[in-house]
Formats: C-alpha cells, structure tokens, sequence
C-alpha cells in the first residue's frame, strides 16, 4: 500500500460527519493548441499533484525538467471536508484528460477546480479566453413582475456580499439572502486585489441569470455561484475541514516520524527498482518482439505509415487517452485500424503486451479483432479490423440526430454487446474482464453489428481466484462501486457497466448527465421504475415506434445488472438468455447505487453519517450500503432458482 493512501486512511479515520463532494460538472475548456508528446508530461503532473491534494484543499505543481513544460492547479472549496475534496478532485482528473493532447485545459467541477496550461497561470485572476457564465434552464416560481423583480434584487445581495465576504476573509464566503445561497471561492495564488477584480466579474455576469434558478460564474482565478438551493457545507462542520486537532495532531506526528524513516528506506529501493525496471522492460520488448514476428502478427512501420498517408489528420478517426487511431488501406486493399500509441514507458510495455497476449488468438463476431502490431518503428502501433460505422455512442448521442438508430437495431447492438462480454467471461480458457465497457469502446459495422473495442486495461482471472484486488482504470459513470471504493474486480463489474450502457441506449443519454431536479439516469430511471412510469424515459427520437413490452423487459434488465449489491447482479450468460428468451420472467431488481440519492429521500435539515475510514465515507458517497447489501445476498442463491425460472415454460 502506497504510503499517502496509508497516512491517508488513517487521518480519515477522525472524520465523523458526511456531505456532498459535489461533482457535477460545471464547465470545462479544451484549448486549441495540441501536442503529441505531452501525456507523459500530464500523469507525472497528476501523480505529483494527488500527493499534495491529500493534505490540502489548494495545490500547485510545476514539473520543471519536463518537455513540453506544464504548469498544474487544483483548488477545492473551503466548505468541504478533506475527504470530499479528494472525492472532487478525483472526479476532476478522471474527466479532464478527455481534453488530450491539448497543451492547455481547465474544468470547473461545483466542488472543486483543475487547471494545467504551459506556462505560469497562478496569479490570473480574469481572462478574456476562459471566463465564462452559466444560467440554469429553469426559472424560480414568480406571479407577477414585483416577486420578479424582488428576486433579482435578492440575488444581487447574495452575489455582492458573498463576493465581500470572500475578499475580506481570505478567498471563500458563503451567505444566505431570502432564499438565495450564494458561494464565492477564490483561488489561494490569487492575491486580495485579483481575487476583488475576479469576483466583481463574475458578480457583474451572474446577476444577469435572474430570474434563472441557479448561476455560475467561472473565471480564471474564481468561481461565484448562486441557487434558491442550499449546496455548501457549514464552515466547521465538517471533518474540521482543513486539519486534525487532538489526537489527530498526535497521529499526524507518530506518522510523520514513521514516513520519514520509511521515505529513507525506500529511497535506496527506489534506485535499485528504477535499474531493474529498464532491464525488464528492454526484455519485455525483446520477448514481444520474438513472439509476434513468429505467430506473423508484426508489421513494418513502413508498411502502416504509408497506410495511413504518413499519419495524416484525414485518416484520423478516433482519438482518446491512450492514443490515435487512423484508418489505413494496406497494399493489399485492405483497410485497417491503425492505433497509434503514445506512451513508451516501463507502463506501455504491460499495457501493450497484455492487449496483444489477451485478444490476438480471440475471434469472436463481437469483438474487434487484433490483426497485428509494430514496435521496431519510432513508435508503437496496433492494427485492427477496420469497422466502418465508427462508435456508439456517435449514433445515441448525436444531437444532430443525423442517423438515428430504430429499436430493432438498438436491441440487436444490445444483445450483440452481452454476447461479446459473455464470451469474455467464459467463452475461453482464461476468464477476461474488460474494465473499461462503455458506448465509446462498441464500434459498429457496415450492418451495424457491435464490437468491443479497446482491451487495454482488461484483466484475466485465473479459474481458482473469485477476484482480483487491482488498481482502479476505467469510465467514471460505468464503474461499479465495489471496484471504485474497494477495487474489487470481478465479471461483475463488466456486468454493472454493461447495465449502464442498456441505459444509455434505450434512453438515449449519457450516464454522466444530471437533469436539474431529477439527478443522473440510474436514478431517474430507477424513479420511474418505482412509479411504473418507465415507457416515459425511452429516447424521444424513436417517436414511440417500439414494442413496449419488449423495451421496459430491457430497462428492468438494465436495472438488474446494475445493482449496488454485487451478488444480486446476474452473470452475463444469464443475461443473454434474459434477453433472447421471449417467455421469461425477469426478477424485480433492488435499487442501484447513486451519487446523490438526495431526490429520493425526504428533506432532511441535518444528513450526517458515522464513518471510520476514507473507504466508508466513499461508499456512502455512492449511496452504497454494504450491510444491507451484503445482508440481501444472502437471497443470491435465488439467482439459480431464477435461472431455471428463465426457462421456457
């Protein structure tokens, strides 16, 4: 165990309330200039960077020898414990690297801020480029244009004084005006003066979103929000916010003197590793090397350079956080995928050659086949099947509604998918898991048939392990929450992602989007499931051109694999027969878990929780309650009662 998550863990220990780390997405800029070298440069700066934030709610770091140069910035809110402030900042770096290559990008999370430019940033407090506005799509209640005009003043006191307050107080104020709460944080780089000009900005552009219920201002070295809601946390009642006192300051001493004897130790270690782990993976390589030009899966850069017309930006296809895939046309005619990879380290060598071991002998109608790869090039690359269609979620998600894909098509795309994972999982001699399972990973051929792509964070369990405790990769939005609190990995957790993408299909939208009073998919569908309202969440483009009683059979199945407990999920062969079997009856699924559950329980003017550890209070985060879940698995020996009930009767 690393030792910032040891001295992390137990710090956390003295925390004994619970809140909300508020990770909704606020804003987020990509900058224009892009640059193929810079994600080694970005994780070293992330990496840093995490071991700052563990101890503060404000970080910094510049990595000076690197190439490009990068400057980075994280900043969470005064009013969230530190625990919370590690759940935002999390949130924030797992969704800004979907901004790569870009040499400069910002996101503005409703608890927190990260920023990371190529140049020196800290002091700015306003900018013509990044400072930005946001209103929400409803307004309050109004009769009339006095309580019109009444409100507007309202929110005029609140952003005004709230953005006093915060220059007075050292950068961060909150207040309550007739109903209106208003929260104003400045960055701590910037100074008193930037923090007044940067507030008064912002001030000036929020006042203009009343009568709107909500309103941001997101500037350069500040953020001011207003809402007829309460969403901060009382200074001082939380976690004591931004120290420990007591018999905190007292484990924080004992577990300064041990680290610092424990940094000693692993200092020498640390040198011999660095040795061992050039040496292993030049043998890594050779031993790839060796085994690809005898199986006649190597190509010759050459080859897949002229291919691609020297990697031309019109042959790109697809860009993520691992690399570019380009389309190819090999000498033969045929026409490839050609990924090209962008790291080249001791890490790219596991992740490369587990791709390559795991999926080169797999041949499956759902799943994109592996045709061969290049290392002995200036860079590495994989070649693939080249499937046309390009990515799910370019269809589902496409607010041009370009191609909009009918329910027939839809469901077949869903049961391609569940077959592809269910070979996976049992279809070989090893049992694969592929941890990232998402619409952007399905790509879609010329018949729009699925297949799976991407197997670069997959895993094998071996037949005697009923999991693996394993660092967490993957898609916020698609991860279960055993795996994201515990990092417990198991088919399951391809099963709950799975689930989440059903979802997204039938309904048309993406897991990670939040409707203002309604909250994300899971839970509004859960919502409507309870109401027996579900025909009312099923995307709108299909202009109910559906067998209803075929799409709520997959919304409940979709409901069923993502369920909080994980013994309650069903396997994905179960699935699969769930899905093709016309007269079967489908089990009542238990509720799902959620980031904020706060829409389905009463109003509450005090939820705390009691909580021992970091792990506790992430779980309760997820709305996830292992007692009762591990309490309801005792039922899960119904699932084989269940699986004979899918028999045809």
């Amino acid at each position: 165990m690393p030792l910032s998550l040891l001295l992390l863990l137990l710090l956390a220990s003295f925390s004994l309330s619970f809140s909300d780390p508020r990770i909704s997405e606020a804003g987020i800029y990509c900058g224009a200039t892009k640059t193929t070298n810079l994600i080694p440069a970005f994780i070293k700066e992330m990496e840093s960077l995490s071991q700052l934030i563990t101890t503060h709610h404000f970080a910094t770091y510049h990595l000076t020898n690197s190439s490009p140069t990068i400057y980075t910035l994280a900043q969470c809110h005064h009013d969230l414990s530190q625990t919370d402030c590690l759940l935002c900042y999390a949130a924030s770096r797992t969704k800004l690297p979907r901004c790569l290559p870009s040499l400069s990008a910002l996101i503005f999370l409703d608890g927190c801020f990260l920023r990371y430019d190529n140049y020196s940033f800290y002091n700015e407090s306003v900018s013509t480029q990044l400072d930005t506005v946001t209103c929400s799509a409803s307004n309050v209640s109004i009769v009339g244009e006095n309580e019109r005009l009444e409100f507007n003043k309202s929110v005029g006191f609140a952003v005004g004084n709230v953005s006093k307050i915060a220059v007075r107080d050292g950068g961060f104020g909150t207040v309550e005006v007739k109903g209106v709460y208003a929260l104003a944080q400045c960055w701590e780089s910037v100074d008193r003066d930037g923090c007044r000009e940067c507030l008064d900005k912002a001030d000036k552009a929020v006042r203009g979103c009343g009568p709107k219920r909500e309103g941001r201002g997101m500037n350069a070295g500040c953020y001011l929000r207003y809402s007829t809601d309460k969403f901060y946390d009382n200074v001082g009642e939380t976690e004591d916010n931004h120290g420990l006192s007591g018999l905190g300051v007292i484990m924080a001493m004992v577990l300064g003197t041990a680290a610092f004897l424990m940094l000693s130790l692993l200092a020498a270690y640390a040198v011999y590793r660095k040795f061992a782990e050039i040496k292993q993976g030049r043998n890594s390589l050779g031993l790839i090397s060796t085994s690809l030009s005898r199986s006649g899966l190597s190509f010759k850069y050459e080859t897949l350079e002229k291919a691609t017309d020297y990697f031309s930006d019109s042959m790109m296809i697809g860009q993520g956080g691992a690399g570019t895939v380009f389309m190819g046309t090999l000498p033969n005619g045929q026409n490839v995928a050609v990924k090209r990879l962008v790291f080249n380290t001791r890490q790219w060598v596991d992740d490369f050659f587990n791709e390559v071991n795991l999926i080169s002998g797999i041949q499956h109608k759902n799943l994109v086949k592996l045709l061969g790869c290049s290392i002995e090039g200036p860079e590495s690359l994989l070649v693939y099947e080249y499937v046309p269609n390009k990515s799910l979620d370019q269809f589902i998600f496409d607010n041009k509604k370009t191609q909009v894909l009918n329910w027939k098509q839809r469901f077949n795309i869903i049961v391609g998918t569940a077959e592809g994972i269910e070979y996976l999982h049992g279809g070989t001699q090893i049992r694969i898991i592929h941890r990232d399972i998402k619409s952007s990973n399905v790509l879609l051929d010329e018949d729009l048939t699925p297949k799976i792509a991407d197997f670069g964070l997959a895993r094998c369990i071996g037949a005697d392990k009923t999991h693996l405790s394993t660092g967490i990769a993957g898609t916020l939005g698609y991860m279960a929450p055993e795996y994201l609190v515990r990092g417990q990995l198991t088919e399951k957790v391809d099963v709950y992602s799975f689930g989440v993408l059903v979802l997204e299909i039938v309904c048309g939208r993406r897991s990670s989007s939040f409707v203002e009073n309604s909250g994300s998919l899971l839970e509004i569908v859960w919502r409507l499931f309870k109401s027996n309202g579900l025909a009312e969440v099923v995307d709108r483009s299909l202009y109910d051109d559906f067998p209803i009683k075929e799409v709520l059979k997959v919304l409940q199945i979709g409901l069923l694999c993502t369920q909080a407990a994980v013994a309650l999920r069903p396997s994905m062969d179960q699935v699969v027969l769930m899905l093709t079997c016309k007269d079967c009856d489908i089990p009542i699924p238990n509720q799902p878990p959620f980031l904020n559950a706060s829409a389905l329980e009463p109003a509450s003017p005090s939820r705390s929780y009691s909580t021992n550890s970091f792990i506790s209070n992430a779980a309760r985060k997820l709305e996830v309650s292992y007692s009762s879940s591990e309490s309801s698995s005792v039922h899960s020996s119904d699932w084989p009662l269940r699986s004979r009930d899918l028999m045809q009767k």
